[in-house]
């Protein structure tokens, strides 16, 4: 055999995720999984049944459309109008992909080329870390630091090189749950305007909005020709199966991720897509309920995880609250976690594998509240047995 390692170099490191192992282990103990954000319910009837209906038509079951079917991009185009005003050409200027893990994959591969740096905050979601290893580029950690999980503007301004290639945002934050203010988002477009940066945002998290307001960054002056809006339908819709996303952005940007992406899957969710089109056309009052009661979950158990000793910081958005073991005399979140499952039945996430640092985020863990609320009320009367 070759000596050479099998292993790519530039995925040295990134091993099975976080997210598979601590499933594994939440099946193997019988443990409540509050690590992976899937919910355990299904979304609205009307919507699975848009599937089946789809399926039994014939509709997607062969290869759909390259840039997605044409009534899901309509429908896309026709949501970004209607929360955001904004406007996209649904021939040109949208792409539907498998989820918006493709859609990060494709932009990243597309736009980013050795040497390249990214911005991006710390900590990261996972996948964004393998993406910028793939495509050759160097990532530059801006981190968000408890209590608060603010972005520092000045430390932003002073981490652009001439290298800085683009800014990869996520709004509201996962793990942080952190929802970026009007005053955030613009000093940010003027950074990027000013250094001439491209802009991917991943706004999954778009509808799960508590506190604050979601506005995407394309809206401001000056980014929508420079920036790569990214969604999907797993969050709103509670079908995280489907993978079904979507990029919005100019047609010049566009083009470019969907010569990347035709190389990925090609195409994917062919029936699905025309379910998640009629999903993108529910009422106003489906997403006003669809939060209101997220946010009592997440009310519950961060009340829960507070009564238990942990320090609990109150996600503005998403459906995960970060929290810290310190309380315990705990500092290794990766061993507590492993550990959980055996002292009171709950599976979390250790965010110290979402930092480059050794010691950021070394004692924090993350929850889900995306459970049925006797799901979650067990939950919290296991962990009550940690209490000091």
């Amino acid at each position: 055999m070759n000596a050479r390692p099998l292993l790519n170099r530039r995925l040295h490191g990134l091993g099975t995720t976080i997210f598979a192992e601590m499933s594994a282990l939440a099946s193997a103990t019988g443990a409540i999984n509050l690590g992976q954000g899937f919910p355990d319910t299904d979304g609205p009837e009307e919507i699975r049944e848009a599937a089946v209906h789809a399926l039994r038509e014939g509709k997607g079951n062969q290869y759909p459309p390259g840039p997605g079917v044409p009534e899901l991009r309509a429908a896309i185009s026709d949501h970004q109008e209607r929360f955001y005003d904004l406007s996209f050409d649904p021939e040109t200027e949208i792409l539907v992909t498998a989820g918006a893990t493709e859609a990060i994959a494709a932009a990243l591969l597309a736009l980013l080329e050795p040497g390249d740096e990214v911005i991006a905050f710390e900590p990261f979601y996972d996948s964004y870390t393998a993406c910028i290893a793939m495509a050759g580029a160097k990532r530059v950690p801006l981190t968000l630091r408890a209590p608060s999980f603010r972005p520092d503007l000045d430390e932003l301004r002073a981490k652009i090189t001439p290298r800085t290639r683009l800014l990869l945002l996520n709004t509201p934050h996962n793990p942080t749950g952190v929802v970026l203010t009007a005053e955030e988002q613009s000093a940010i477009a003027a950074l990027a305007v000013e250094h001439d940066l491209l802009v991917v945002t991943d706004e999954v998290y778009e509808h799960l909005v508590y506190e604050g307001t979601h506005r995407p960054i394309a809206a401001l002056p000056g980014m929508r020709e420079r920036t790569v809006t990214i969604s999907s339908a797993g969050k709103t819709f509670s079908f995280t199966g489907w993978k079904v996303g979507w990029v919005t952005g100019s047609r010049e940007l566009v083009t470019a991720v969907r010569t990347a992406k035709q190389y990925l899957t090609y195409v994917s969710s062919g029936p699905f897509q025309y379910a998640i089109a009629e999903a993108l056309r529910l009422p106003d009052t489906y997403y006003d309920t669809f939060r209101a009661d997220l946010r009592r979950r997440r009310d519950l158990l961060a009340d829960g995880l507070c009564a238990a000793g942990f320090e609990v910081y109150r996600p503005q958005g998403t459906y995960f609250i970060t929290t810290d073991i310190t309380p315990f005399g705990e500092k290794d979140a990766y061993a507590f976690c492993r550990a959980l499952p055996e002292r009171c039945g709950v599976v979390a996430i250790p965010n110290s594998v979402f930092y480059d640092g050794p010691d950021a985020g070394r004692s924090q863990i993350r929850f889900t509240f995306c459970k049925q609320k006797d799901v979650l009320d067990e939950a919290v009367a296991r962990l009550r047995q940690l209490a000091p």
